[in-house]
């Protein structure tokens, strides 16, 4: 194999992403001082080039262009090149993605590709993807890169007046509203956000919109807790349970699903869930893990709970490093093609299997039918049921050749694994994990989970500061807002599972480091970046979703149970100053901000938070009684007799008269301490939702 012809200062990063470009013939730089510097002393202006290692149309723009001499000697001459990881740089993809869209009036994407003045990075201009030639209705990209130096040369001083609206405009993201009598706190944006997801809700396929087709687990979380509400107030809402749990079976059954190794890839290109953009992200199964654990719960479809179970074993098998914490990402593309992993030819199919294996299995995924990937190839997805249940457990046959190609796919070229270790997706990771542990008793799930904590705890927690990072052995980058708030609803989710000391602890301390360093006191809500972050052209606060929950919304739940648990009202303080700074955002596109209005409703009606006090043996038939079943506004801790707890409230809730002692509270008001289980169980069963019959459609159980 012949030396590289180039090295660049990428060479020396740890991102996967970024050493996939050490060796283009792009001077590429990565976002530091030396290389902002160059741009102000030589005033040339900066291409910002923001991707990651699992895009597809990243990898074809760096073959087309980033690997052209003669495409990087333009870009060498004319400017400076920056390359960023937005998963390791989510700050700036988040502020230059913002700027995109003020520019451009439409919604931006990767590759990212944004030019910034040389003095105060500011963008003025921008793009996503660009062709080396001329197509798709856009110009060649040398074109576009003279034309954009050119313009910068000779109006420079004139780009003055846009960039200052620019910025203005970018502060104006955070802001907060107009100072006057704090408008009431109710749940109309929670009614609101259920009448726009409905609105746009497909009731032939699933899911929501047209293609291309995302997941949006916090739209199906939204719906599925409006629904497990409104039972629990006695007026059933079929229509909001039956659109989130018919979407988790339309995604369980098609392509979207990845039916021989479990997981969910990134998104449908097609309205239908049929074949997928094949990226696996860590970010979008540990939200899917979640609420599929949750609706097996729910409805007792045991569909749910396989989906659950081979997505968690999936996790744990392809995507947990050896020392603990959660990889990032599985590339779509190997050997150079999206999706080659996956697909299959009949040939390929027959060759691994016997006659009557091959009938059931092609009958099953479709190969009966046309090729379904282009015209020579299946991507598999549930064609054809065997019985109407049979979607839920595949049968002996069936399992066993659905495990012999899965093995003979094993000895493909894998996609490439990006394995940095991501704070903020490993929070969504033990979440997700957890919850499913807790739900369908696999302590399995709940080991993996604790381990991914020991590691953030042990290698990202340094000198009271969350790093955001690990990669090849180093721990880097300041923790921004999501890696806080997303790690505590872990590990409270995790401590549902089995008590341990330093978990409630730890959790404590990431709490205080959010009002330290991230709060915004005069306004309220939390910033993306802390207080002693890089200064950048904006400090980002947001709280509306992106590809995951809001910070500002998974911060406000998080401090709520803390505050409850604690009774430390500064949590709570902390939490109701979100909701009033977010609360015209939550008036005016509710849907859009679902994990602030799960915060809006866990504060307007504090659901369940109980204590468990007693021997470790005698506590687990009480733990198992209150964690196990679907009650989404419920917080149980089994602490046991012994356990070294902050003084408060938990300190002072133990055990009396009896092995087991139950505290049960419902906001600030609590129960006289519970030492029968049966009593308990009269303050469980209104909280609860009670799971029909797995063959019964969620609407007729309720009609």
């Amino acid at each position: 194999m012949s030396e590289p012809r180039h090295d660049n200062r990428l060479l020396h990063e740890t991102s996967p992403y970024l050493r996939q470009h050490a060796h283009n013939p792009v001077a590429w730089q990565p976002w530091d001082e030396r290389a902002l510097d160059q741009a102000r002393r030589e005033e040339k202006p900066i291409l910002l080039s923001i991707g990651y290692s699992a895009c597809h149309w990243c990898h074809v723009m760096a073959h087309e262009s980033f690997e052209d001499e003669a495409t990087a000697r333009v870009m060498n001459a004319l400017f400076v090149n920056i390359k960023v990881d937005r998963e390791e740089r989510p700050d700036l993809d988040k502020i230059y993605q913002t700027a995109f869209q003020l520019l451009q009036r439409r919604a931006g994407g990767w590759p990212l590709t944004m030019f910034l003045t040389h003095d105060d990075q500011t963008p003025f201009v921008g793009g996503t993807y660009f062709p080396k030639t001329a197509r798709y209705g856009m110009p060649a990209f040398v074109d576009i890169l003279t034309r954009v130096s050119a313009h910068y040369r000779q109006h420079r001083h004139d780009l003055r007046a846009q960039n200052q609206a620019l910025r203005e405009a970018l502060r104006a993201e955070g802001d907060a509203p107009a100072a006057g009598t704090p408008a009431p706190l109710t749940d109309a944006p929670m009614r609101a956000a259920r009448r726009q997801l409905l609105d746009s809700f497909d009731p032939t396929h699933g899911g929501f919109g047209d293609a291309p087709k995302f997941p949006h687990p916090t739209h199906l979380e939204r719906l599925l807790r409006h629904w497990a509400a409104s039972v629990r107030r006695g007026q059933p809402d079929a229509q909001a349970g039956d659109a989130a749990l018919f979407t988790l079976r339309k995604m369980a059954l098609g392509g979207v699903y990845d039916q021989l190794g479990g997981g969910f890839y990134r998104y449908s290109v097609d309205g239908q869930w049929q074949i997928p953009h094949f990226e696996k992200m860590l970010y979008d199964n540990g939200p899917l893990l979640a609420l599929y654990a949750q609706a097996w719960q729910a409805t007792g479809d045991l569909l749910f709970r396989r989906i659950a179970e081979e997505t968690a074993e999936w996790a744990m098998r392809e995507m947990q490093a050896p020392e603990g914490g959660y990889y990032a990402t599985l590339d779509a593309d190997s050997e150079g093609e999206e999706g080659k992993f996956y697909l299959w030819t009949r040939e390929q199919v027959r060759a691994a299997l016997g006659d009557a294996e091959y009938a059931a299995f092609a009958a099953r995924y479709g190969l009966d039918r046309p090729p379904n990937f282009e015209e020579h190839a299946w991507h598999l997805q549930i064609a054809h049921p065997e019985a109407p249940d049979a979607e839920i457990a595949p049968s002996e046959p069936l399992n066993a050749a659905r495990q012999k190609l899965f093995e003979r796919r094993g000895q493909r070229v894998w996609p490439g694994r990006d394995e940095k270790i991501l704070t903020a997706w490993n929070g969504l990771m033990i979440r997700g994990i957890a919850i499913a542990g807790r739900h369908l008793g696999r302590t399995d799930f709940v080991a993996s989970a604790e381990r991914a904590l020991d590691f953030i705890r042990s290698t990202l927690w340094r000198d009271g500061r969350l790093l955001a990072v690990h990669m090849a052995g180093q721990s880097r980058l300041n923790a921004y807002l999501d890696d806080h708030a997303f790690l505590i609803d872990g590990i409270l989710e995790l401590l549902q599972c089995r008590w341990r000391d330093q978990e409630f602890d730890f959790a404590l301390a990431l709490a205080d480091v959010l009002l330290d360093h991230f709060e915004d006191r005069a306004a309220g809500g939390f910033f993306f970046t802390s207080s002693d972050h890089e200064r950048l052209i904006q400090r980002p606060k947001a709280a509306h979703d992106d590809a995951v929950p809001a910070g500002n919304g998974i911060a406000v739940q998080a401090l709520l149970k803390l505050g409850h648990l604690t009774g430390q009202t500064r949590y709570l303080d902390a939490a109701e100053r979100v909701l009033r700074w977010a609360w015209p955002l939550l008036e005016r596109i509710p849907s859009s901000c679902n994990a602030a209005l799960t915060g809006l409703e866990d504060y307007l009606e504090p659901g369940q938070t109980i204590v468990l006090r007693g021997d470790a043996a005698a506590l687990e038939p009480w733990r198992e009684r209150c964690a196990r079943p679907y009650a989404p506004n419920r917080l149980t801790l089994a602490i046991p007799t012994g356990a070294a707890l902050p003084r408060g409230l938990l300190a002072e809730r133990r055990a009396v008269a009896s092995p087991v002692t139950a505290y049960v509270c419902g906001g600030l008001h609590c129960l006289p301490p519970i030492t029968a289980l049966d009593d308990l169980e009269r303050q469980l069963i209104p909280a609860e939702i009670a799971a029909p019959d797995p063959r019964t459609r969620l609407g007729e159980a309720n009609a």
